[in-house]
């Protein structure tokens, strides 16, 4: 009767272990689709800049498409959430985003523009925070490979909109220090990413791919090489970069 009992115990502890491993192996997309989040945060104001710079007749259409993924991804992670932090956390960001979005939806002002992205800004950081919550949950290195790669799809859109924004006539600056600091970021990680023992051949592969693209945009240095400002390129060189960095992490996301 003992050795039964013993037996049953047994088999409970097996399947609460292997039902948290499986809790932890789903958690790769999850992180990936937090990630992509922070990323939105940026192209969302890169489009909304476009769109007031009159830059690119498709603005209108990438600035609708990314107010809706943000919305339908937030409703979908909101589901992910577990503990009372994780749920606080998306709290806080639906707030922001109701703010954001609501700017966003407005005619693209040149005026209200530093409004829009410090908001943009404040949503980005609880992106980030809810991004980081998973990934601590997840406990493991692919985990944080997938939240790291991620990143860089976000830091692709920063330059880019921080580069459009210097264009459209905000604090020179502030926006360069930023800029820059974005640039540097975007060249640690990457180094980080080739770096990681879990990368396999079809990953380093597609980081060379990553690393061509950007060795091209840093030796370019568009500004003083046209000796003018030339934000079309720099988005079209950003966008390249992003797609090819969202297959990366998507990689990381399926060795979770």
């Amino acid at each position: 009767m003992n050795n039964t009992k013993y037996y049953s115990l047994f088999v409970i502890l097996l399947l609460t272990l292997c039902g948290g491993a499986s809790a932890a192996s789903s958690l790769g997309p999850a992180i990936d689709k937090a990630g992509s989040q922070r990323m939105l945060t940026q192209r969302m104001v890169k489009a909304y800049a476009l769109l007031g710079m009159d830059l690119n007749p498709g603005a209108r259409g990438e600035l609708n498409a990314a107010l809706t993924r943000f919305d339908k991804q937030l409703k979908e992670l909101s589901k992910v959430a577990e503990t009372s932090e994780e749920n606080e956390q998306i709290d806080k960001t639906r707030l922001l985003w109701s703010e954001l979005r609501t700017e966003l939806l407005n005619a693209p002002d040149a005026s209200r523009i530093g409004q829009v992205n410090d908001l943009a800004e404040l949503l980005l950081q609880e992106s980030h925070q809810f991004v980081l919550l998973l990934e601590k949950r997840a406990g493991t290195q692919a985990g944080g490979m997938v939240n790291l790669a991620g990143r860089q799809r976000m830091l692709s859109q920063r330059i880019a909109k921080l580069y459009l924004l210097e264009t459209w006539g905000m604090d020179a600056a502030l926006v360069q220090q930023q800029y820059q600091g974005a640039v540097d970021e975007f060249s640690t990680a990457l180094i980080q990413l080739h770096g990681a023992k879990i990368n396999t051949a079809e990953i380093t592969d597609a980081l060379s791919q990553v690393d061509k693209n950007w060795k091209i945009f840093n030796i370019s240095n568009y500004s003083k090489k046209y000796n003018t400002r030339v934000p079309s390129l720099v988005v079209r060189s950003m966008d390249k970069i992003m797609a090819q960095m969202n297959d990366v992490t998507a990689m990381y996301a399926n060795l979770h």
